[in-house]
């Protein structure tokens, strides 16, 4: 019992003694300034702004494949960098530039569809970037017909 005391009592006195060194000496003024600016870059972020969101392919035939740009500017004030596309189907593939877009500078995104289903249909699309958001989403919608659709026997 002593014994446990006795080094509850060493480990506090050094727990107690080694904070007593002043943190603000090991701060590099440097360094404080160089974090400054990186810190205030951080707000700046790049913006996706599309000329639309969303396109209607209209009235399409089963297996007819069709495809679409989207467009959009870079209307923040930091390089844009797409990191992934992916539609809600495997109907659907867009297609990016893996290059980094300047801020006022255009970029588009090409979206594939193999009219599958039949009827009406709406397919997202989620975009990964390094936007402030992180992802951005446009659909495309169309009235896919069935095969034989209006032909009579």
């Amino acid at each position: 019992m002593k014994k446990g005391i006795l080094v509850l009592g060493v480990l506090t006195a050094m727990i107690f003694t080694s904070c007593k060194e002043d943190a603000t000496s090991k701060v590099k003024e440097d360094n404080v300034e160089v974090a400054a600016a990186r810190d205030a870059q951080a707000t700046e972020f790049p913006v996706m702004t599309f000329d639309e969101s969303e396109y209607d392919f209209g009235t399409i035939d089963k297996g007819n494949p069709v495809e679409h740009k989207f467009t959009f500017t870079n209307t923040g004030k930091a390089p844009l960098v797409i990191v992934d596309a992916k539609s809600s189907c495997g109907c659907t593939v867009p297609e990016y530039s893996k290059n980094p877009v300047a801020p006022g500078e255009k970029g588009e995104l090409l979206v594939k569809y193999n009219a599958s289903g039949t009827n009406a249909i709406t397919k997202t699309i989620t975009i990964k970037a390094n936007t402030e958001k992180g992802t951005e989403t446009l659909r495309i919608k169309a009235f896919v017909n069935a095969p034989n659709a209006g032909v009579s026997k």
